[in-house]
């Protein structure tokens, strides 16, 4: 692709975004992720993790509409103006913290049907370094989902292409039934960065120890 083309696409996007009253561009990418395998449900309980400015949380919104049972629980460092919908909350938290992931678990009475992440590092500009910095951040949401994904949930997530980016793929494919990646067409052609849809959620088991401690 030509240089005039990606930032042709980017410029379409962007202005799209402004047009339509969505916070960021990458609206667009979850919407086309969403048309093609209808991963949102209004009755579903929705975390977004890494959710500043609250662009995909605005399309969860939609999905749910003002008729639909679920919830929406958007996380991030940075605050996040509040999303005009009953079903959202906000968190200003970091949310490898497990005390941000107890305060979602009891906000929607349980653990999630589906966790998103948009997540990107702070790129340096370093190869080595910022492959490093997106698989560790991958692997911390990749992480959360033994404490806040329901069993047989979904996760979506962004993840960079690079030297761990396959050994990204092998972890996911051990804790869901299906892993697929993507790129949808909202994506800079340019980017390394991909789309994984991990469907059916495993959820690790508990030895007996662990039983004995609930009980």
């Amino acid at each position: 692709m030509s240089r005039w083309k990606a930032k042709h696409d980017k410029e379409h996007y962007y202005k799209l975004a402004k047009k339509q009253n969505y916070r960021s561009r990458a609206s667009y990418k979850l919407k086309q992720l969403d048309k093609k395998y209808g991963l949102l449900k209004p009755d579903y309980n929705v975390v977004d993790l890494g959710a500043a400015p609250g662009g995909w949380s605005q399309v969860v919104a939609e999905k749910i509409g003002e008729e639909g049972k679920g919830q929406i629980i958007s996380v991030d460092l940075e605050y996040i103006k509040p999303i005009d919908h009953e079903a959202y909350t906000g968190i200003k938290g970091d949310f490898t913290d497990p005390e941000i992931q107890q305060m979602v678990i009891d906000l929607i009475d349980g653990k999630a049907d589906i966790i998103l992440s948009d997540a990107s590092p702070k790129l340096t500009g370093i190869k080595d370094i910022d492959n490093f910095k997106s698989y560790d951040l991958a692997m911390a949401v990749l992480n959360i989902t033994d404490n806040i994904l329901k069993k047989d949930g979904n996760l979506i997530m962004k993840a960079f292409q690079g030297e761990a980016y396959q050994e990204l793929l092998k972890k996911l494919k051990k804790k869901f039934r299906t892993v697929k990646t993507t790129k949808p067409n909202s994506s800079r052609k340019r980017s390394s960065e991909m789309y994984v849809i991990a469907r059916g959620f495993r959820p690790p088991r508990k030895n007996k120890k662990t039983q004995k401690q609930e009980e």
